[in-house]
């Protein structure tokens, strides 16, 4: 028999829903990442070979966003946007991006020092090629884990946004709405709220997993012995 509350029947399969639930989760995670780490890295590389009062200039700026809740930063940014997935996925994104270019100009900075480096320059190597040919790839690694860390992050973001009402709206599948529409029936029906909250729960801690074992297999150094 299928529960309801009005016109939502909250009898459907659940397989079903929690398959395609993955899909959005999915989407989330990739459009975040790819759009989070595209403009940090971009921003990141350019600060790190810029002049230094436009170097603080930018990092007071990514301290003055990290400063703030990130949830509630989310929350106020699709507040402004309107509930649904996309602008959802837009706040996270923008929330991501100072990790990314904190991290790449950390490493951008590190690599200046090398010689490999001050030789490309004494050969004559223009500014982009050098920002791009010389410098970015070797600050790759460090970006693939926090990449990987991040696709987590924003599955976990999207689903309490969804379970707020901010984000992805019924009757769409995603994680977080289940939830929340199924809130009220925990205890007559436990199965509608464990096994959303169960496939959320699997999902990132496979990615975490997988960003630990890039982590070891890009930094050979950090590995346990």
């Amino acid at each position: 028999m299928a529960l309801s509350v009005g016109h939502r029947p909250l009898g459907r399969d659940m397989l079903s829903r929690l398959i395609s639930g993955a899909r959005y989760s999915f989407i989330v995670g990739v459009v975040v990442v790819t759009v989070a780490a595209s403009g940090g890295i971009l921003v990141g590389l350019l600060s790190g070979f810029a002049p230094k009062w436009v170097d603080s200039l930018v990092m007071r700026l990514m301290d003055t966003i990290l400063a703030f809740p990130s949830l509630l930063l989310a929350l106020v940014l699709v507040a402004i946007l309107g509930p649904s997935l996309i602008n959802a996925i837009i706040a996270i994104a923008i929330l991501f991006q100072p990790h990314y270019v904190r991290l790449t100009r950390a490493s951008v900075l590190g690599k200046l020092q090398k010689d490999y480096v001050t030789s490309a320059g004494v050969a004559g190597a223009s500014q982009p090629r050098l920002m791009f040919v010389t410098v970015l790839p070797n600050c790759l690694a460090p970006i693939i884990v926090q990449g990987a860390l991040s696709f987590s992050t924003a599955i976990l973001d999207a689903a309490a946004l969804g379970f707020l009402g901010m984000g992805a709206q019924p009757p769409t599948p995603e994680w977080g709405t289940m939830l929340a529409e199924a809130r009220e029936f925990i205890l007559r029906a436990w199965w509608v709220v464990t096994f959303p909250g169960l496939a959320i729960l699997i999902t990132v801690l496979a990615i975490n997993l997988m960003g630990d074992g890039l982590r070891d297999a890009l930094d050979p150094k950090l590995k346990r012995s």
